[in-house]
Parts: C-alpha cells; structure tokens; sequence
C-alpha cells in the first residue's frame, strides 16, 4: 500500500510539472522588438526623390538610347530571401578575409555594351566592413571609417523595372 501511495503521488507531481510546463508558456520568448531603422522616408519623400533624378535620367537616356523602344533600367529589385543570404555569406566571407561586415555600399554601375546594344544601367552591392586588428584589448576598436572590404563579392543582377524606365511607384 505505501508504494502504490507513492506511485499516485509521483504520478499527481509528474501531471503538474507537465501542466506547467505545456500550458504556462515556459520557454516562450516575446518575438523581438522591431527597431525603426534610420534615414526612413515616406513614399511622399521617395517621390520627390525619383521625380528629382528625373531630369539626370533623361539626359542620360536621351544620350544612349536615341533608337531603343524602351530607356535605360531606373531601378533594380531584390528578393528579401536573396537580400538576406546575401548579407549572410557576405559576414562569412568577410570574417574568411579578416573584416567585421558593418554595412553594405549600393553603387550605380552599366553593363558593357554587347553586339550594338548600350548595356543597362544596373545596381549593385559591396559588402563594407572594418579590418579586425588586434591591440591587446577585450574590446574590438574600429580602425579607420568603414570601407569596401578588399576582395568581398557583391551582389548584382537585380531584376529591371517593367518596363526598365518605369518610374516610382512600379
């Protein structure tokens, strides 16, 4: 009789722990807090943006592609999922050539012209990043500004607007 009334017990304590434990969201962690990034602008102020860049397009465009049914590219998209792997390998990559990824640089680039035909403009990504350096301290000090990481891939061949010389919004 003693051990069966320890064995209720062990099973009464077993059913509470697993009570607890299964219905009070142990281990459940808040989903983390989304920071606003800096240098945010409103699609108002995107606007104003595009329709500034405007009159540098058409210079451009009017210049290169006098005889094409469609003007230069005058945007470029990414996938998020494409984006993010991106930045993933190029923290790898960069750690393999002795920097700390801190950033990422957009340039304005044009592919080479091929048979005839004026190459696009197009956008691309330069991971950026500080040389890691040791000066006998726990705490890593940054040399210098952040620049492009030597010998860093980046990240070209966004998709075009369609058309290419779409405006914003597309």
């Amino acid at each position: 009789m003693k051990n069966f009334g320890l064995f209720i017990l062990g099973v009464v304590l077993g059913a509470l722990v697993v009570y607890f434990y299964c219905c009070n969201d142990f281990g459940v962690t808040d989903p983390p807090e989304v920071l606003e990034p800096k240098g945010l602008i409103t699609p108002k102020e995107a606007m104003v943006l595009d329709e500034a860049y405007n009159l540098r397009y058409n210079i451009i465009n009017d210049s290169l592609f006098k005889n094409s049914e469609t003007g230069d590219n005058i945007s470029s998209w990414w996938s998020i999922e494409n984006i993010k792997n991106y930045i993933d390998y190029a923290e790898n990559q960069a750690g393999e050539l002795g920097y700390t990824l801190d950033g990422l640089r957009l340039y304005l680039g044009a592919h080479p012209d091929v048979e005839g035909e004026t190459g696009l403009t197009t956008l691309f990504f330069i991971p950026t990043g500080t040389k890691n350096t040791s000066q006998g301290s726990l705490l890593p000090m940054p040399q210098g500004g952040s620049g492009d990481i030597p010998g860093g891939n980046g990240l070209n061949f966004g998709q075009s607007g369609v058309p290419p010389d779409a405006n914003y919004p597309q």
